[in-house]
């Protein structure tokens, strides 16, 4: 699938991965391969890609989620190797209220809590409110991985009626949008959920939610040019800054209206994408997705062209074919 091609792309080929998976014994499971999903319900997987470090007797040790830069994986995975401890005894620790290390807090911090479906025993229902009082608990020595946790929290849109986030929420989100450094190490929270934040943020529509749309986008543009991430990556943000613009428009509306100079960006750069990206997995990555930016400014015909038009030079036709049918 396309994401699972995302890291294949980005992260498996690393030279610090290849030397670091000496430290594992990497198993890869193809969730296709006949029997698979007999392993996926046994380990409660249901997103791809899933990535799961275990302790020698088979102990969860951490989640990883499948979006975050490689180079975070990379610590991470130094991060849950070093522990030692399951992300169960360390949760139930914080919970409790009892110390914790910062590599731990960490750990909480970067768990994909998104695709966890009740491994460490959290109901989706109850995520929300366990991340906001794990942020509240997080030490001010660990800032990085309290203000992860916090967007996390907003981020969570399990709940009916979560919370409004008070004034000084408001402002450590502008704070992290404002920041260059800040809003790339939150990459992968503002690119994949830039419309529950403001929204959260910003229930009704107005003078106020114009304000946070315009600094999400401004960081949203830093990313979409930031040449140290993944062209993946750089879609991701470019597909936020199209949800954010027809945030106020009915969801289902199928011509949306929008920046002239975004439409040119996505049209500039899915004729980019198609013309600069070669290597096999990178392609299965990205093209699926900018089929669906196309179709999220409402650019259907383009979409449907540069389908047909990847087809052969794709490994697994399958994803465009599902995606032309959606059109």
């Amino acid at each position: 699938c396309p994401p699972c091609n995302q890291l294949k792309a980005t992260l498996f080929n690393r030279q610090d991965f290849a030397e670091q998976s000496k430290s594992f014994v990497a198993v890869h499971l193809d969730g296709d391969a006949p029997g698979a999903q007999k392993l996926g319900v046994k380990f409660k997987v249901v997103g791809y890609p899933t990535l799961i470090l275990f302790s020698p007797d088979r102990k969860e040790l951490t989640r990883l989620p499948g979006e975050v830069d490689a180079a975070q994986v990379m610590q991470l995975l130094q991060l849950g190797m070093a522990s030692g401890r399951p992300i169960a005894a360390v949760l139930a620790d914080a919970r409790a209220g009892r110390p914790l290390s910062g590599g731990e807090w960490r750990l909480l911090a970067f768990y994909s809590w998104d695709t966890d479906e009740g491994a460490q025993a959290v109901p989706a229902a109850a995520r929300g409110p366990m991340l906001r009082k794990l942020a509240a608990a997080c030490p001010a020595s660990e800032a990085e991985a309290c203000s992860r946790l916090m967007l996390k929290s907003i981020a969570d849109g399990d709940e009916k009626n979560p919370p409004s986030p008070d004034a000084a929420t408001r402002a450590r989100v502008a704070q992290v949008l404002a920041d260059p450094a800040l809003s790339r190490s939150y990459m992968d929270v503002l690119t994949n959920s830039a419309t529950d934040i403001v929204t959260a943020l910003q229930p009704e529509a107005g003078p106020e939610r114009r304000k946070l749309v315009a600094e999400f986008d401004a960081a949203l543009v830093r990313l979409q040019a930031d040449a140290t991430l993944s062209r993946g990556d750089r879609l991701g943000a470019l597909f936020a800054r199209v949800d954010l613009a027809r945030l106020d428009q009915p969801r289902d509306t199928m011509h949306p209206k929008l920046p002239p100079a975004l439409v040119k960006e996505v049209r500039d750069t899915a004729a980019a994408t198609d013309r600069e990206v070669t290597n096999a997995f990178e392609r299965q990555a990205v093209i699926p997705g900018t089929s669906q930016l196309l179709e999220e400014a409402g650019m259907w015909k383009e979409s449907e062209a540069l389908l047909k038009v990847s087809r052969s030079k794709c490994h697994s036709p399958y994803y465009l074919m599902s995606e032309l049918g959606s059109n």
